[in-house]
């Protein structure tokens, strides 16, 4: 007996997946075979759809909203097309494109037109992922040209850190009490008396 199910995938958890879900109850998916991720495309290592995949049987029916829910890398979807139609049997319906459904045109010319769609839109997802990558690492790189700091600030030390540090080298103090005068924790106090270190070696 087929059975229908819907695989649904939001990349990370302040998204929301209510349109996917809308679009698996319009199709009649039935709730409990509906499967959700929360973790990105890059590839297909993801816990719900490992388990959806276990349960697939030849001609059973998946519900995807649009080819960048099932992933985003090329081949990777490509691939896992293969698997799913060939190997296990099942059909597929994108929802967001009716040319992406196993179900119509069985025949040759069918099968090559939907092969070509995925093709294309598979490729459109990856490009869009590697320019998303892209304008990231330009914004950063302009940001620090213009000065901007990524990562946790820089902790400030007192006036007489070096004079601090230079009593701990010599034993005078414990690196506890060091800490403590600077209003330092421990790590920080060795990280930043190991830069006081570097800085006076280049001086000298």
């Amino acid at each position: 007996m087929k059975r229908v199910y819907g695989y649904v995938r939001i990349s990370s958890t302040d998204q929301n997946e209510g349109r996917q879900l809308d679009a698996m109850e319009s199709h009649y998916v039935p709730y409990k075979n509906v499967y959700v991720d929360k973790v990105s495309g890059k590839d297909f290592q993801r816990p719900q759809y490992q388990k959806m995949v276990k349960k697939l049987e030849s001609g059973d029916l998946l519900f995807i909203l649009s080819i960048d829910r099932l992933g985003r890398d090329y081949e990777e979807v490509q691939n896992q097309w293969r698997i799913l139609t060939k190997e296990i049997g099942i059909d597929i319906c994108v929802i967001d494109m009716p040319l992406l459904d196993t179900r119509n045109g069985k025949d040759l010319m069918g099968t090559f037109i939907a092969d070509l769609v995925l093709q294309i839109l598979s490729f459109v997802a990856q490009s869009e992922r590697e320019n998303i990558r892209k304008r990231q690492a330009e914004g950063i790189a302009a940001a620090k040209a213009r000065g901007v700091k990524f990562g946790r600030p820089e902790v400030d030390v007192p006036q007489d850190f070096e004079k601090i540090v230079k009593e701990w080298e010599l034993n005078n103090i414990s690196a506890i009490e060091a800490a403590e005068l600077c209003g330092l924790s421990r790590t920080t106090f060795y990280r930043r008396a190991k830069e006081c270190r570097n800085e006076r070696s280049i001086i000298e």
